[in-house]
Order: C-alpha cells, then structure tokens, then sequence
C-alpha cells in the first residue's frame, strides 16, 4: 500500500532511534530530539508525518504513534515502523 510517505533521512535516523529503545517504553520527545540534534517541535513535525493521520489528503505510513504519558510525549515504533528498521540496510555512519 502506497502512503505518498518516503523514508528520507530525518525518518531513518528517528526510527533507528525509536528501535534501539528497550522494550516498549517509547522515548520523549525532548531525548529523541537531543540525540537527533532537532528541537522536539521539529521532531514532533516528523512523528506527526510519519504516524496514521491523514495529512493534506494524503494518510501517514503509521510507523510511529506518540502518547501523552505521564505529563510528557513520548514516541513509539509501531509494527511497521519495525519493519521498515529491519529492512534498512546497515548503518555504515552511524551517528
């Protein structure tokens, strides 16, 4: 399925970053926009993207969803945001 939605960069290093979390618990926007050098405005722009809304008629490809836990957002890896992890090649630059 078509989401009109292209993994550029900015999305790879977020969903990299969202995959090297432990387990479930998600990671806040402002650590995600540290470690991504962004301000978590930027960084929540992007999640906003690549979560499910529907966009300008266009819907996201929901490989994130972020939740108000705890008086704080917090971003997670949906299914497919993993599937699109594992299907990346190796990061031969990380960082």
């Amino acid at each position: 399925m078509s989401t009109g939605f292209d993994a550029d960069a900015f999305s790879v290093a977020i969903l990299r970053a969202l995959a090297e979390t432990s387990g479930e618990g998600g990671m806040s926007l402002p650590r995600l926009g540290k470690r991504l050098g962004q301000g978590a405005s930027v960084v929540m722009r992007q999640l906003t993207r690549m979560g499910d809304a529907t966009l300008g008629g266009v819907r996201g490809p929901g490989w994130v969803r972020v939740v108000l836990q705890d008086d704080r957002w917090v971003a997670h890896l949906t299914d497919a945001g993993r599937a699109v992890v594992h299907s990346l090649p190796a990061d031969d630059n990380p960082g």
